[in-house]
């Protein structure tokens, strides 16, 4: 890697000094959704990252709301819950404006945010819907290799998992995992007792599109 592309963090207007690793972010955003349904799951990615990339990834993750400002200071936004997603006129704009800029959204069904975070993204996006992945996209085929998709970490409604994504002008700028529940596997072994196969293949899965991001 193994660095961050250049290009996308001038996009972005963020600089990171030459100590000062790049954070992940979390979305805060309103409507009643868990947001923070997740607490261990950006700092477990992080660190394997880190180990499998050579990334300098922080650890120390950021909470950033779909408003404000400082988010267009993060190339990789990672949304999820289980809830009602509301995005406001102007938060919407400013997603939108931080995603055409450069920026990246990754977004992760824990079960139950679909009805909500679909109408929510075509309040970013009306001209755009989202497109299921074909599993020969090169987010399935960067450092680790899954042929056949998103790996299925949890149950959910028995459906298959499913990699949906968002273009614009031929970039991918958000992509949603439904049915999947990368985020649960990257969590503290402790918090779901997930076998160490199925936690591996989500943090697999999550280094692959940290890494697409990054390259792209």
């Amino acid at each position: 890697m193994k660095t961050i592309s250049l290009l996308l963090l001038s996009l972005l207007g963020f600089f990171p000094s030459e100590n000062a690793p790049t954070k992940l972010a979390l979305l805060k955003y309103n409507g009643g959704g868990d947001w923070y349904a997740n607490p261990t799951s950006l700092t477990n990615l992080a660190r394997f990252c880190n180990e499998q990339l050579g990334t300098d990834l922080d650890p120390d993750y950021s909470t950033i709301e779909v408003g404000s400002a400082e988010l267009f200071n993060y190339p990789f936004v990672h949304m999820t819950g289980h809830g009602n997603v509301v995005f406001s006129d102007a938060e919407a704009e400013n997603l939108r404006f931080y995603l055409i800029g450069g920026g990246f959204l990754h977004i992760d069904d824990n079960f139950g945010i679909d009805p909500f975070v679909r109408p929510a993204m075509k309040k970013v996006f009306p001209e755009l819907q989202f497109l299921e992945l074909p599993f020969t996209h090169p987010v399935y085929h960067q450092k680790f290799e899954f042929k056949n998709g998103l790996p299925k970490i949890h149950k959910h409604d028995g459906k298959p998992a499913q990699g949906f994504g968002l273009f614009w002008e031929g970039r991918l700028v958000c992509f949603y995992s439904y049915e999947c529940d990368l985020g649960d596997g990257w969590e503290d072994p402790s918090v779901h007792n997930d076998p160490e196969e199925k936690r591996q293949q989500a943090l697999k899965m999550g280094a692959n599109l940290i890494e697409f991001v990054f390259q792209q």
